[in-house]
């Protein structure tokens, strides 16, 4: 018999991934992971070290295993940790080490995704710039510099977490790891090539003998000794392993979306997480992963071209690292009744059903006679009823019944009873110590010793290469007094052309205009009307990025900055300069000396800030500020300025562009979850700035004296600037009789709860209580969270009950019945219970 050298490499290492000698065994097959001889269904979710800070690590974790996840998955940010060859940063954010140990101390797996192009969002892809700089170097191709340096990082990262015994075959939390990232349409770009490439990664990452599976995302080409898995916002119906022996994995559920400047703010749904969720499992799925579970915040200039620092994602732990609910709590329910049904559907056979056009069934049955169904309606227009073992079941448009022994619902993806939490944001008042803000202008084009001369118009990445967001173009040029445009009032033209991001126009150091392009078409055309003088006239532009390119074959090669720069108008006609003598600087003088730290802001002269010195192009701007009394978490109210960034304590928090705002339009004020999602269905922030608050941990300040610098590219009113602090208004939830009893009752007694009704929960935030009852009704209340009214029916002893179950509690259940209340008030009507309560 003929077995190909292909075919027994492949064997050897899926065995490698099984036998180990300490620690214990990770292995799998069609139907599982198989974790220390034990099938495994997982649920996970990504939450990005350098994203949070260590002192939110924690508290995190704790969420998210609270929340039913069993993995944290994470990336690991090259770039970050390899700012310069050799020169490497595993400190603070970026202590890798500690934090997959705190997962293991919380009882969690962990998936590592080396990369180490990783995408992400991140500047570049999470790929240092220094790589660009190596001769003959291309990304992501079968490229002998690229390989070396990529296997010579993802070995660091390997014998990193094998010296702390941090892999499952030591002891470690470490089950999965991921070698590249969403490498499928890139492949087919470069062809031949791509596919050895992607054949040496996979060859090299597997040798590196780590004893647990290694996974490829996006990539149906994936050698069939790693576990090909699935990104998206629906896994289910759509995805297929490409190996007969490789469970089913689901990399990215999608929670939500990204937010860019210029751009508005999607939303997910959880309805429809949780049928897109419901439906993989009822396909044979058997690992997913949200994307993200804590968004975060992309800090400094690490967010990719034009995102904007937060990176919230809509995801179920917010930014600050609340839970957001509905979002947490219906999905936390939905893990339980996957959990109820996992016997079922690790070791039963499938069987598949049709229920109607588009309603089917998912059935799992053991030969013990466990029993599992989903009961799925695929109509986004309509509620159906159907037939399923001689039973009958209502199924919501667009949803999905998990009934966990073939019977009882325990769950529905389309009914939501968990509460929700109305945030808000407080302003903390004067903050500020006795000193006024100060400024420091900066020169307008050319300044200090390190400006040089090129012909001709430089790309702007490989001139800053990174060190900078800004690159200077200054050029001179002479006007003849017999020029027509000086004599009537017909002025010339300025027209440039960029291939991104944005440009600022000063004409004899007077700020004219600006220009931008935006995450969808980064080039753009500037044309504007400008005014010269008889003689000499200096034309200075400034370039800026706001991110580098990250995703797509050869991003490396795309470029940005100015291309062409031409003047319309003069007698002989257009005059191009893109030809000519060009002055450069690199960045600016109070980005090189660092005027944003402690010891650099003492090396230049601040001036007090009066009403002639603000909405200034061009300025720094300086305060001492003191952080706001009490725990709840933090951010920067930037409202009030224009375009640039902002330091606390010497730390970059981001990016900031207010002045670019998302475009006008009915938001709508609900999101209807039936059908498909995409990214531009539940849109909100129409019209507004991308993002106006900037998150800043707690660990960055100092009770007093914080220092607060921003450099302003347009301009600012800096006397507006404030803390404000995020906090939970109020917790409510509105539960009906005809609504399921919680699946964690099921879980509780571990059989289905016969004759069990459902109940309102509430549950205030950690360390608080329950303080008041702001809005209870038993009958037909109306609205929704935060605005609920009475209907024509309601009990009145819905508030005196309310308060004596809850108040003083920091939780609180309430069955919701008649018997409850002590009266019926409305009779053979199916009746609500909405709660409104204050946490303090």
């Amino acid at each position: 018999m003929y077995i190909s050298l292909k075919a027994v490499v492949g064997f050897c290492l899926w065995v490698a991934c099984c036998i180990c000698a300490d620690g214990f065994n990770v292995a799998y097959d069609r139907a599982s992971l198989i974790i220390n001889g034990r099938r495994k269904l997982l649920i996970s979710g990504s939450i990005h070290y350098p994203r949070s800070t260590p002192d939110m690590w924690g508290d995190l974790i704790d969420k998210a295993k609270d929340g039913g996840l069993d993995v944290i998955e994470t990336y690991v940010f090259w770039n970050m940790h390899e700012p310069q060859r050799g020169q490497y940063n595993f400190e603070g954010r970026l202590d890798l080490v500690k934090f997959v140990k705190l997962i293991h101390s919380k009882g969690l797996y962990v998936n590592l995704r080396i990369g180490p192009y990783i995408q992400a969002e991140w500047t570049y892809g999470g790929i240092p710039f220094w790589l660009h700089e190596i001769p003959g170097i291309a990304f992501r191709t079968t490229n002998k510099p690229f390989k070396k340096e990529m296997k010579r990082f993802t070995k660091k990262i390997v014998n990193m977490m094998k010296r702390e015994d941090l892999y499952a075959s030591q002891g470690g939390p470490i089950i999965l790891q991921q070698i590249e990232n969403e490498y499928g349409k890139i492949a087919d770009y470069f062809g031949a090539k791509g596919h050895s490439y992607i054949n040496w990664a996979a060859n090299m990452s597997a040798n590196l003998n780590t004893g647990v599976p290694w996974t490829m995302c996006k990539d149906a080409d994936a050698p069939s000794y790693v576990i090909n898995t699935c990104n998206g916002m629906y896994c289910g119906r759509l995805f297929t392993p490409n190996s007969e022996n490789a469970p089913k994995m689901w990399t990215e559920n999608w929670t939500g979306w990204f937010t860019v400047f210029g751009g508005r703010s999607p939303q997910r749904p959880v309805e429809d997480i949780a049928y897109a969720v419901a439906q993989f499992f009822a396909t044979q799925g058997t690992v997913v992963n949200y994307y993200m579970y804590h968004g975060g915040t992309t800090f400094g200039r690490s967010a990719g071209p034009f995102i904007i620092p937060s990176y919230d994602y809509d995801a179920p732990i917010d930014e600050y690292g609340f839970i957001r609910q509905r979002k947490w709590g219906h999905l936390k329910d939905l893990h339980v009744a996957i959990k109820l049904c996992s016997r079922a559907l690790l070791f039963g056979k499938p069987s598949y059903y049709s229920l109607g056009l588009l309603q089917e069934a998912h059935v799992f049955e053991t030969k013990r006679g466990e029993c599992a169904a989903f009961l799925s309606n695929m109509d986004f227009k309509s509620d159906v009823t159907v037939q399923f073992r001689n039973l009958i079941y209502v199924l919501p448009a667009w949803s999905i019944s998990i009934l966990p022994d073939c019977k009882a619902v325990a769950f529905n993806t389309a009914k939501v009873s968990s509460q929700s939490n109305i945030m808000e944001m407080l302003p903390t008042g004067e903050l500020y110590e006795g000193e006024m803000w100060e400024s420091f202008k900066e020169q307008i084009g050319v300044s200090g010793n390190d400006n040089f001369q090129a012909v001709g118009l430089l790309e702007h990445i490989n001139t800053t290469k990174d060190i900078t967001d800004y690159l200077w173009y200054t050029v001179s040029i002479d006007v003849g007094n017999d020029e027509p445009f000086l004599r009537s009032n017909v002025r010339p033209v300025l027209h440039i052309e960029s291939r991104g991001h944005a440009l600022s126009v000063f004409i004899n150091g007077v700020f004219v205009g600006n220009g931008n392009g935006n995450s969808r078409k980064p080039t753009f055309n500037h044309r504007q009307y400008i005014s010269l003088q008889s003689g000499r006239n200096n034309i200075a532009l400034l370039s800026t990025t706001m991110g580098l390119p990250n995703s797509g074959p050869l991003f490396e090669k795309r470029g940005a900055g100015i291309t062409k720069v031409a003047i319309e108008g003069f007698k002989d006609g257009t005059r191009d300069l893109s030809e000519e003598l060009w002055t450069y600087q690199v960045g600016f003088s109070g980005e090189k000396k660092q005027i944003y730290s402690e010891i650099g802001s003492n090396t230049v002269n601040w001036v007090p800030v009066l009403n002639s010195l603000q909405n200034q192009p061009m300025t720094w701007y300086k305060r001492r500020i003191n952080a706001p009394a009490g725990n709840d978490p933090v951010a920067l109210n930037l409202s009030s300025v224009g375009k640039g960034q902002a330091w606390i304590n010497g730390e970059n928090i981001g990016r900031y562009w207010i002045s670019f705002r998302s475009v006008p339009g009915n938001c709508p004020s609900t999101c209807d979850y039936r059908g498909r999602y995409n990214k531009l269905k539940c849109e909100s922030n129409c019209g507004h700035p991308s993002q106006k608050l900037y998150h800043v941990p707690r660990s960055l300040l100092k009770p007093t004296g914080n220092l607060l610098v921003l450099f302003e590219e347009t301009g600012a009113d800096p006397s507006k600037i404030s803390f404000v602090t995020r906090s939970v208004k109020s917790i409510c939830a509105s539960v009906s009789e005809a609504d399921l009893p919680s699946p964690n009752l099921w879980k509780q007694l571990g059989t289905v709860p016969v004759n069990a009704k459902p109940r309102l929960q509430l549950e205030c935030p950690k360390g608080q209580q329950i303080s008041s009852i702001k809005f209870a009704s038993f009958g037909n209340p109306e609205g929704v969270c935060g605005s609920f009214t009475k209907g024509t029916c309601h009990s009145t002893h819905s508030w005196g009950t309310t308060e004596k179950v809850c108040l003083g509690q920091p939780a609180c259940s309430m069955e919701v019945s008649s018997e409850t209340f002590g009266d019926n008030p409305c009779v053979d009507t199916t009746k609500s219970l909405a709660v409104e309560a204050v946490c303090s």
